[in-house]
């Protein structure tokens, strides 16, 4: 099946002549959750940068449903409202004085009616859990709240595929569940999700598909429990096993669970584990 959106042996050279990326390919499959796995400096953010046109390759192509795309005005206008990206830091992206007109800036700026701009604000901050939040000041939100500002408003454009620079990252547990529930819901609707981590146990445990970057490179790319086994390529982007496969593995070579696929997450082992012994 054709990728909804690819890199082709993208580089890129920034204006200080520092690489950014290195021959980097990826893929991302339709309606399904991506993981781009790798250390600090690996080159995710260039990766999310040149998905949606805000970074253009010194080679290489990018493409959208197998074609290569057009850099002219009207198609990098087609691919950001396709294509929505959410920054790691939400500052960045936030500047509106109150949460409903930071929402609704994509979509007025779209052309559309009042009333579809309202219902669509309305849905997007639903969708976040902030509707009540919806006439306070940004400055006085904080910092997940901003966040979730920001994936609002980029839910208000009603994209295709959603971009996330390091969601996790600042959020409490409590917020990274309801996070990663978010982003499973719109999976479920045929989103297709990719989001930069270098929390290996979260991609495992999340991502339908990993992809693993280092230095500039996109090094492999797979199904997650596939591509979780692969220490040889996790050690290469200077990433562990998860804990859960590593501590599966363990209890089977122990002989206290059977050989068999491992759990996606320490809690699922431990649930699995207290099945298995007796009372």
């Amino acid at each position: 099946m054709t990728p909804l959106l690819a890199l082709e042996s993208v580089d890129h050279v920034y204006p200080d002549g520092s690489a950014g990326l290195r021959g980097c390919s990826l893929a991302l499959g339709r309606g399904r959750r991506h993981a781009l796995l790798g250390a600090n400096g690996a080159g995710k953010t260039t990766v999310l940068q040149h998905l949606n046109g805000l970074l253009r390759p010194s080679a290489g192509l990018l493409r959208w449903d197998g074609v290569p795309f057009d850099y002219g005005r009207a198609g990098l206008a087609e691919l950001r409202r396709r294509v929505g990206l959410v920054f790691q830091n939400p500052d960045r992206q936030l500047f509106s004085a109150r949460v409903d007109e930071d929402v609704s800036f994509g979509p007025l700026n779209l052309g559309l009616d009042a009333g579809t701009v309202r219902a669509r604000v309305a849905a997007a901050l639903d969708a976040v859990g902030l509707r009540d939040h919806a006439q306070r000041a940004v400055h006085h939100l904080s910092f997940g709240q901003k966040k979730r500002v920001c994936i609002a408003g980029v839910l208000a454009m009603e994209p295709e595929v959603l971009l996330l620079d390091e969601p996790m990252a600042g959020l409490d547990a409590p917020m990274q569940l309801e996070l990663a529930a978010l982003l499973d819901r719109l999976a479920a609707q045929g989103v297709t999700v990719l989001l930069s981590t270098h929390d290996v146990d979260f991609a495992y445990r999340w991502a339908d598909d990993i992809h693993v970057m280092a230095e500039g490179r996109c090094i492999a790319s797979g199904p997650a429990q596939a591509m979780a086994a692969r220490a040889d390529v996790l050690a290469a982007a200077g990433q562990r096993m998860p804990q859960a496969l590593a501590l599966h593995a363990a209890l089977v070579a122990r002989g206290v669970l059977p050989a068999g696929p491992a759990p996606r997450s320490v809690d699922a082992l431990l649930d699995h584990l207290s099945g298995e012994l007796p009372a």
